[in-house]
């Protein structure tokens, strides 16, 4: 069946949207800005992206997603970052030639890689630097609630580049993020500065790309390959953390392996998958 959206009831509804779960996308470390409207419920969540709250949730059996938005901000912000347009079904099919992302891919099959804002996702990885998914959560609220423009009475807009980069390492104490405080403001300075231009990345490879970022502190092929996959969409990029290092040991053992000739030009994709499977039966 073929993807329907149209408005209704001041929403947006799509239906027979394949390969899309919610709790697949947010769940699998890509984004940090979403959660459940209910812990105990897998269906519905609410964010900010853009400068903008979205409340989202879907009817599995109904088979229809819903966004809580206007017609101008479902086209202008997110139909892009949730990839609405992309074929998932298609690229699901082709990773599952491989065993072991079958296994995988059954397991979370409603993954989308999101496009999030260059500088946010540069700042939020950098947090997630030696940290996990909770504190990461908590310490990017505190930047958003202390210097992020007030959206509702319970979201902040993250801060602008201009922003984090006019303030001194002193004022960050309050994000109790300990030494990435210190490549939180450097990069912003950086790219405030126009010494790295985010823009130019979009017209980059992945090698281009991880070269250029990495010249931030306390940027490596780890961050950088996040950015390129969770903000530029670059779907080839393969993020490496101690979760992925495993997973390939225990997996694709042979020397030498390399994701993208192994995976090809969805290797993102696939690490997501390996990911989220590894993590959460774990």
């Amino acid at each position: 069946m073929s993807m329907k959206i149209y408005e209704s009831e001041n929403k947006i509804v799509i239906e027979n949207l394949e390969n899309f779960n919610l709790s697949d996308i947010f769940d699998c470390g890509q984004c940090f800005r979403f959660n459940r409207t209910d812990k105990n419920d897998k269906s519905s969540f609410e964010g900010v992206a853009f400068g903008k709250y979205l409340r989202i949730y879907q009817n599995a059996e109904e088979n229809k997603v819903y966004f809580e938005t206007s017609p101008e901000d479902f086209n202008n912000i997110w139909r892009n970052f949730f990839d609405i347009d992309r074929d998932y079904k298609t690229i699901f099919e082709t990773l599952r030639q491989d065993e072991i992302l079958k296994k995988a891919s059954d397991f979370c099959p409603g993954i989308r890689i999101i496009k999030q804002d260059p500088f946010e996702c540069l700042i939020s990885f950098i947090i997630s630097a030696n940290n996990n998914i909770p504190r990461i959560k908590k310490t990017i609220e505190r930047l958003c609630e202390n210097f992020g423009e007030k959206i509702n009475n319970k979201y902040y807009a993250f801060p602008s580049v201009e922003k984090i980069a006019g303030l001194q390492l002193e004022d960050l104490e309050v994000l109790k993020s300990g030494f990435r405080a210190k490549y939180i403001l450097g990069a912003s300075k950086e790219v405030a500065s126009g010494n790295i231009d985010l823009d130019y990345v979009y017209e980059m490879t992945i090698d281009q790309g991880s070269e250029y970022l990495q010249q931030i502190k306390g940027v490596g092929a780890k961050i950088a390959a996040c950015v390129l996959l969770f903000a530029y969409n670059k779907l080839d990029a393969f993020p490496i953390d101690v979760w992925i290092k495993r997973v390939l040991e225990k997996y694709y053992p042979e020397p030498h392996f390399s994701p993208y000739e192994h995976f090809g030009e969805y290797a993102g994709i696939a690490q997501e998958y390996l990911y989220y499977y590894e993590r959460k039966k774990s």
